[in-house]
């Protein structure tokens, strides 16, 4: 009887996919968390830390070589009720609404007068960019000494020209600090407005603009219809970022009028400077300097819900 020789059936290998794939995955968050770990306690520690020791500061009487005593919201009461802080709100708000306005219709203006390709474009917008690369104490001393009463290139020229017969206190007077200012943080920050819209601007396509022409409308209606729907959202973040630095603003103010005559160019961050350097009435000072949180929040849920909603539509 013969033996039959049978061959062994071959052993079919399990399918190692998906358990590699669950351990690529794996390594691959692993790899994501080691990455962002490093950027996560940078943050907290040069933001969120010193942003909740600030607002545990503020709920507290806080002065220098003294312990903090808690305090509640007295810090924010106190403020409410002090008609020189009150004061302090109200220049912040024309400083910031000011500055603004006026950048933003300078920044238009620039976008539309630079968007037209014309020999020596290039050249001229590097010029226009010279207020933004400043340095900021520059400039405020630039306009510092500009405004001077005595050798101010404003008063020279002015009475060169026959306008005035005497020179104008322009940082020294309550009506026309607040001015000058401003002047100088528009000189400031246009260029930011006008670089950022005119980028913007060059994104819109050009057949929208022929097809208008076609349709007889005429430059201010392509302005109106064409680019300016078209970069309502650069021109919504470009002010929100804007009016954040600009509320919080303390280089130019500081350098220029130290927040004087009196209290009239006293803003957030010169009166917080003023009660947390000068008086050392720390948990006092940041109480002041945590009124415009509000404000700024409201801003950012306004604009972030602009976008949000104009999003579909785009």
């Amino acid at each position: 009887m013969s033996k039959v020789l049978t061959r062994p059936a071959a052993t079919v290998p399990r399918a190692a996919g998906p358990a590699w794939f669950r351990i690529n995955r794996i390594q691959e968050r692993l790899l994501g968390y080691a990455l962002i770990t490093p950027v996560a306690l940078l943050i907290v520690a040069l933001i969120a830390y010193p942003f909740l020791n600030a607002i545990w500061l503020s709920l507290t009487e806080k002065m220098v070589g003294y312990p903090a005593h808690f305090v509640g919201l007295k810090n924010y009461a106190a403020l409410y009720e002090s008609p020189r802080f009150r004061i302090v709100a109200w220049n912040s708000v024309v400083y910031t609404v000011g500055s603004i306005c006026t950048k933003l219709v300078i920044g238009m203006v620039m976008a539309v007068a630079l968007q037209k390709a014309v020999r020596g474009n290039q050249l001229l917008r590097g010029f226009l960019l010279l207020p933004w690369v400043i340095p900021t104490v520059v400039i405020a001393l630039t306009w510092r000494w500009l405004l001077d009463l005595y050798r101010g290139l404003f008063n020279v020229g002015l009475h060169d020209l026959g306008i005035i017969g005497a020179g104008i206190h322009w940082l020294g007077n309550p009506d026309l600090a607040m001015l000058s200012v401003i002047m100088a943080n528009v000189w400031r920050g246009f260029p930011f407005f006008g670089v950022s819209f005119l980028a913007a601007m060059q994104t819109v396509p050009q057949d929208l603009y022929d097809a208008a022409s076609v349709d007889g409308a005429s430059a201010w209606q392509q302005f109106w219809r064409v680019s300016l729907p078209s970069i309502k959202g650069v021109v919504a973040i470009v002010t929100l970022l804007s009016t954040i630095w600009t509320l919080n603003d303390f280089n130019i103010v500081y350098i220029m009028t130290r927040g004087g005559p009196g209290a009239a160019t006293h803003i957030f961050a010169t009166y917080s400077y003023e009660l947390g350097i000068q008086s050392q009435r720390w948990g006092m000072a940041m109480a002041a300097s945590m009124y415009s949180l509000p404000v700024i929040a409201l801003l950012i849920v306004f604009v972030v819900r602009y976008l949000h909603r104009e999003e579909p539509a785009s």
